[in-house]
């Protein structure tokens, strides 16, 4: 028999997934973007060099259960080329999701599995700015 509690987290992570890439922004309008920190089952969204990143997580024993997909935008909008990854944070430590010409993002669990951040939000920022002028 199957347990609601290993179901949920699979289920959130497609829902998550679904909606993110139907809902995009069209290629000409800047994406959408939340670098934390959020809560349980909040998502981050963040542009990492030419691919997007989704990423919520669940308290577990005091530790960040972090869900990522990161997929590839597509020139009429939506995304292809996804992968998913799935990795047990503890507090304070990091994990760095790396795209396209040295971009990246960087994700933190805080403290008693209270939130997860992006700690490099000036770099995404100003690497997504800079795109939009040229």
């Amino acid at each position: 028999m199957l347990r609601i509690n290993k179901i949920l987290p699979t289920a959130a992570a497609s829902l998550l997934s679904v909606l993110a890439i139907t809902t995009m922004a069209s290629a000409g309008e800047p994406a959408k973007a939340n670098l934390g920190p959020v809560g349980p089952n909040e998502p981050i969204l963040a542009t990492v060099g030419e691919s997007r990143l989704i990423a919520y997580y669940q308290p577990d024993g005091g530790k960040c259960s972090v869900s990522a997909v990161m997929f590839t935008k597509s020139p009429k909008g939506g995304g292809y080329k996804s992968a998913r990854v799935r990795v047990a944070l503890h507090p304070g430590e990091i994990f760095r999701f790396d795209g396209a010409k040295g971009a990246r993002a960087v994700l933190t669990c805080a403290p008693d599995a209270k939130g997860l951040t992006v700690l490099n939000p000036g770099e995404i920022r100003m690497k997504s700015a800079s795109k939009a002028l040229y």
